[in-house]
């Protein structure tokens, strides 16, 4: 999925449907002067739903889809007729989305399954007919209930990346290259800051025509829980993350003060975060040789709290031993 296509943030205004009203008829025939009343209830006016679809990975679909209107339920008619139901809008939406009220910023609900339906405007009921309101001492009513008035608001669909592996690092620290040699997936790499300004998803394939889906999220910096640098724009994405892979250069000053403020940002936005299964890679290693990987090594062995190991997606140095080792944690 190209940069360009990757749309996680979208505003839209929603309507549903009025209800229609009801028929206050009276029935008349051919020798039947007087049939009583026999208005029908009017239909419910149309739903706006929200669903979940797997076959979708970003908003980029409603992009351009600023108002969203359901149908007008029918009017009650003679004969107890019913109107019919006015028809549902349905908005689909790709699993991970976070609905909002763009008002109050208050969630109203999340999409996490296949199918899952929820309704973000209700359409109004229709409104009863005079035959309901026939009784002993009013036979012939007159009048019918109105149907009840359709609701809108304005709403805001927020994606958060559904991906089982998701690449953590700061920028230009190989995360874009991974992604393109594990994937078949096309980051924008190159060599300066920044470079990835949205999140891209990659599938990789494993043994035995397995796989498992891996998110390169743009790059952190210190502050970035604050709003520095994209901020808010990436970290809602690595929420939804089974495993945290950490990205780290082998050229960088301090491998585990890199790592310890990488995750301190992480704690900060979300403490929930710490809790995922987290692994590191030293990025770049085919600068090192055998001799200097040791060293660093033992330095690592010491201070560093998490599993590591040595990669160089340049030089195909470690793949494979990383995507068993991320099958295997993400099975266990």
């Amino acid at each position: 999925m190209t940069e360009g296509n990757f749309v996680d943030y979208v505003k839209m205004h929603v309507a549903s449907g009025n209800g229609g009203k009801g028929s206050a008829h009276l029935h008349r025939e051919k020798y039947i002067a007087k049939g009583g009343p026999d208005g029908g209830d009017g239909g419910r006016g149309g739903h706006v739903i929200i669903r979940g679809n797997e076959n979708l990975w970003t908003l980029l679909h409603l992009k351009f889809k600023r108002h969203i209107r359901a149908g007008h339920g029918e009017h009650g008619s003679s004969g107890r007729s019913t109107g019919a139901d006015g028809e549902d809008a349905i908005i689909e939406v790709p699993l991970g989305t976070v609905i909002r009220d763009t008002e109050t910023n208050n969630i109203l609900f999340e999409i996490t399954e296949a199918g899952e339906e929820k309704i973000v405007a209700e359409g109004g009921k229709g409104g009863r007919g005079n035959w309901h309101f026939k009784s002993s001492t009013n036979q012939t009513p007159r009048y019918a209930q109105p149907g009840i008035p359709l609701e809108e608001r304005d709403i805001t669909l927020e994606l958060k990346v559904l991906a089982d592996v998701g690449l953590v690092g700061f920028p230009n620290a190989g995360k874009s290259t991974l992604l393109s040699v594990l994937t078949s997936a096309k980051p924008k790499i190159a060599d300066y800051e920044f470079t990835t300004l949205k999140p891209n998803l990659g599938i990789v394939k494993y043994r035995d025509f397995q796989s498992f889906v891996m998110a390169d999220i743009p790059g952190i910096i210190e502050g970035a829980a604050e709003g520095k640098g994209l901020g808010y724009y990436f970290l809602r994405h690595i929420e939804r993350n089974s495993i945290l892979l950490f990205l780290i250069p082998a050229d960088a000053k301090d491998i585990v003060e890199q790592y310890e403020i990488l995750v301190d940002e992480l704690r900060r936005y979300n403490p929930e975060m710490l809790d995922k299964e987290r692994f590191v890679c030293i990025s770049k290693s085919d600068m090192l040789d055998n001799e200097l990987k040791s060293e660093m090594s033992t330095i690592l062995d010491k201070d560093l709290e998490c599993k590591y190991m040595f990669i160089s997606s340049v030089a195909q140095q470690g793949l494979t031993e990383l995507k068993d080792k991320l099958w295997g944690m993400l099975n266990n």
